[in-house]
């Protein structure tokens, strides 16, 4: 390198950032958001916040498998290291296509992020990143690699050096630092590495084999065996505490053939067709999958129309209303969590906020139930694809080791939008028609985010994680709520799933008898091979909301038209032989009850739910016409019989509030009730020959007359006959909950380009030189660069100074302080100062401002040669 070439160098991370274009640094601030919140001052500050443990912890995590092993490599090579050991790390001797293929893209992924910095003769990664991947006693490296011969001898005996010399056959040194440079270099020698191995019995070499790809350390006695104690007196081994001795990392690489890790990934695992399907059995079977899906949600909604379960004190659902509601719906109870989940999600279910809190509707439930059943669809699909309330955890335990309910705290993992997103765009990419292997699509996300931490250790040798981590529960969570909502059929993504997620047609299927296609001769699937997509931004409201809107349309002509009849049958049944329409199914969910589900529907009348009809205001002619009216058969003889049998019974007692009382016309009927001692409970006595007062409410009143076979109706103050409706008892309106973001949120355009403008800007300022003057303290540099301290000067000089630059024409270095309290420099070329203000062409922000006087904290001239 020439001189030329040195002083050009970038000598840190801030100085590399400083060479960088726009575009360059807006990728750098996209990937990592928390860069800019609060937007730094200047690019120094930007660098020293990417340094930061915090940060470089987020940026590793969000690494793809091959760019986090190159990190890894990078962190047991050379400070700085050229390219070229880069590759040998990476590839090692035999020099793995694959991975030269692929490493140009890891670094040059690792240096857009700013955990890599320098050309690429000096690759230098960022020194929290090296703490973090280095190897150590107490942090063992993800390579498996140990200290160098270096770290290892530090606190060995020069004496004791100068032996291991001795027994590999190298002349002593003077010192103890040229005696492990030249033990090192010997390590690292080919050649003379594999005579020196060729030395030792087998035994020996079965103890570095056993420690070749770690861990590294192991245990030795006080007095170990030969073949032990060959391989300490080369220095093969080396002690790093009592008992305690390591492998070095040059004897490891040789031992590796040169190679950081045991299996480089340079490319992503593919995904794998399981099944292949017709596109048209798909999306016909979600479209069944959608219309269960709303039939469940609704189902649900009228079950808690007139108050659900109560909220426990902690929030949420107990246990045992957890599997009520599971029996209601006839779904295991896993499932009914994902279903009040998602309805709480959507809004259309919360806490009414009474002294006796229940879960009851909303108000949005009406207007959700007002919308065309594909748009029903299509919110209750947008919100589960955003949501970060996970149900899948419901029954687990939280960090203080509390069962974990559904509508309760502590339900949010913010990973989960992305990794359902992911899961369906990975399922996208696969020829239409085809449902996953899912394995193969745990794999494929377990190498785009490797795991970190403690997870990390339980990974095998070959890279493959146990299915324990929470990214691949939510995979797998997804894959099943896909096709319970009807985003998928038969495994495979649908055509409304597909918009949903803003993805593109479906590719050709590519066979292996297709040359163009990723299959081999053995190939009897089609096969997704790794076309991963390119990171973009999070779609903005508006293009989630047009997203939603296409899958809506795409899904509609799937769902069939609504029937306006049913089947009625003679023994007290009716058949619904599809979906009906809503005033029909709504009238008819009161009328009947709902016997079973599924391609059609049951519905069996009973004498209660013909009362439930009748207290809803119906009277027997109107039902006997509904009947007549929306029946493709005779209505049988039984159902007329059992209508106008309940309408006959129904309303002669009336119950109102005295405590409450019962009023009948017929005294016989008061006297039968005062006669059953059934009804002794109530409280009843005789008030006049057709009145009875009780001290039960009316509400209790009613429930004991019916239980003892008696069919009352309530009656207001006035008399009249009160209308009990199903959909009485709503919540006030409820915001449905929002998403926890996954730290901050991503950048747009705009913010992008404000905050990289601000950030040169802040810069410009700091990084010109300037002449000393007798404001200056120890912040200013002997080039003539301040030291990241505001100009000061007094009133009067910054006056005269201000003035004269006016004449001159000299731009001026100034501190200033914004209303807010912010200090900021700037580089202005003063025009008028007049009034109390400055108004100068302002170079930082590239246009012509006013500053008042009395916020200006100093100024300075700047140096000749700053131009």
């Amino acid at each position: 390198m020439s001189t030329e070439e040195k002083s050009a160098a970038p000598r840190s991370l801030a100085e590399a950032l400083r060479v960088r274009d726009d575009v360059s640094l807006a990728a750098l601030l996209r990937s990592r958001p928390d860069l800019i919140t609060p937007v730094p001052t200047d690019l120094t500050q930007l660098a020293t916040r990417a340094g930061t443990r915090a940060s470089v912890v987020r940026a590793l995590e969000r690494l793809d498998r091959f760019a986090l092993q190159t990190a890894e490599a990078l962190a047991v090579a050379p400070d700085p290291a050229s390219y070229g050991e880069l590759l040998a790390l990476m590839g090692g001797d035999e020099q793995d296509p694959a991975v030269a293929a692929a490493l140009p893209r890891a670094a040059a992924l690792l240096r857009e992020q700013a955990l890599v910095w320098g050309a690429d003769d000096r690759l230098r990664l960022v020194r929290t990143a090296r703490e973090l991947l280095a190897p150590s006693p107490q942090h063992p490296s993800p390579t498996g690699l140990g200290p160098t011969v270096r770290e290892a001898t530090a606190g060995m005996s020069p004496g004791r050096i100068q032996d291991i010399l001795a027994a590999v056959g190298l002349p002593s040194t003077h010192d103890a630092v040229s005696a492990v440079s030249a033990l090192g270099g010997l390590f690292a020698d080919r050649r003379r590495m594999a005579a020196l191995l060729a030395e030792l019995p087998g035994e020996s070499r079965e103890v570095l084999d056993r420690l070749v790809w770690g861990p590294p350390y192991g245990q030795v006695t006080h007095d170990p065996a030969a073949h032990l104690r060959a391989l300490l007196d080369r220095g093969l081994l080396l002690p790093t505490a009592p008992g305690t001795v390591v492998l070095p990392r040059e004897v490891a690489l040789h031992l590796r053939a040169g190679r950081a890790h045991r299996a480089p990934e340079p490319v992503p695992p593919p995904v794998e067709a399981a099944a292949t399907h017709r596109p048209q059995v798909v999306d016909a079977t979600a479209a069944g999958q959608a219309l269960a899906a709303l039939a469940t949600v609704d189902e649900l909604l009228k079950e808690w129309d007139e108050g659900g379960p109560t909220v426990l004190r902690a929030g949420g659902l107990s246990v045992r209303d957890l599997k009520r509601t599971a029996v209601a719906l006839d779904v295991p109870e896993p499932v009914a969590a994902f279903w009040v989940e998602l309805a709480y999600g959507a809004g259309l279910i919360a806490s009414d906020g009474e002294a006796d809190e229940r879960y009851a509707a909303t108000p949005a439930y009406d207007e959700w139930r007002e919308l065309p059943p594909a748009e029903r669809w299509a919110r209750l699909a947008g919100t589960w694809l955003t949501a970060t309330r996970t149900p899948g955890v419901v029954g687990g335990r939280d960090a203080k080791d509390r069962t974990l309910s559904a509508l309760g705290p502590n339900l949010d993992r913010s990973a989960a939008p992305e990794v359902r997103h992911r899961v369906l765009a990975l399922l996208a990419g696969l020829p239409e028609g085809a449902s996953p292997v899912a394995e193969s699509v745990l794999a494929r996300l377990r190498w785009e985010r490797p795991l970190r931490g403690p997870q990390q250790q339980r990974e095998t040798g070959t890279g493959e994680a146990r299915d324990d981590d929470l990214r691949s529960r939510i995979a797998r969570w997804t894959l099943s709520e896909a096709e319970l909502l009807g985003v998928t059929g038969r495994g495979a993504l649908a055509a409304p799933g597909r918009a949903l997620i803003g993805a593109p047609e479906a590719p050709r299927p590519a066979t292996a008898t297709d040359p163009g296609g990723p299959g081999g001769p053995g190939d009897k699937l089609p096969v997704h091979h790794h076309r991963t997509p390119p990171v973009t931004a999070p779609p903005t409201p508006a293009e989630r909301a047009a997203a939603t809107a296409t899958a809506a349309r795409l899904l509609a002509p799937l769902f069939p038209e609504p029937l306006d009849h049913v089947l009625l049958q003679a023994d007290l049944t009716a058949v619904a032989p599809g979906p009906l329409e809503r005033g029909l199914a709504d009238v008819l969910g009161v009328l009947a009850d709902v016997e079973s589900k599924g391609g059609a529907t049951v519905y069996r009348f009973t004498p209660g739910s013909v009362r439930r009809a009748l207290d809803a205001g119906q009277s027997a002619a109107d039902l006997h016409a509904f009947l007549a009216r929306h029946s493709r058969t005779p209505v049988p003889q039984p159902l007329t019989y059992l209508i106008d049998d309940v309408a006959r019974r129904h309303g002669r007692l009336r119950v109102g509030a005295a405590s409450a009382y019962v009023r009948c016309d017929d005294d016989a009927t008061l006297d039968e009730i005062l006669a059953d001692k059934r009804a002794a409970g109530l409280g009843l006595r005789r008030l006049a020959p057709t009145v009875l007062a009780a001290q039960a409410d009316p509400a209790a009143l009613l429930d004991g007359l019916r239980a003892i076979g008696f069919a009352p109706a309530a009656e207001s103050a006035a008399g009249d006959v009160l209308i009990a409706r199903a959909d009485s008892h709503r919540t006030p309106p409820r915001a449905a909950p929002e998403p926890v973001p996954d730290g901050p949120p991503a950048p747009d355009d705009t913010l992008l380009t404000a905050a990289i403008r601000a950030v040169r800007a802040g810069d410009l300022a700091s990084t010109t030189p300037r002449k000393p003057g007798p404001g200056d303290g120890e912040g200013g540099g002997e080039d003539g660069t301040p030291g990241g301290t505001l100009p000061r000067t007094g009133a009067a000089e910054t006056l005269a100074t201000m003035q004269a630059a006016v004449l001159t024409g000299e731009a001026l270095w100034i501190g200033y302080v914004n209303a807010e309290g912010a200090a900021s420099q700037r580089v202005i070329a003063p025009i008028r100062v007049e009034g109390g203000f400055v108004t100068a062409y302002d170079h930082t922000a590239d246009e012509v401002r006013t500053y008042p006087l009395h916020r200006v904290t100093g100024v300075a001239e700047l140096a000749d040669d700053a131009g």
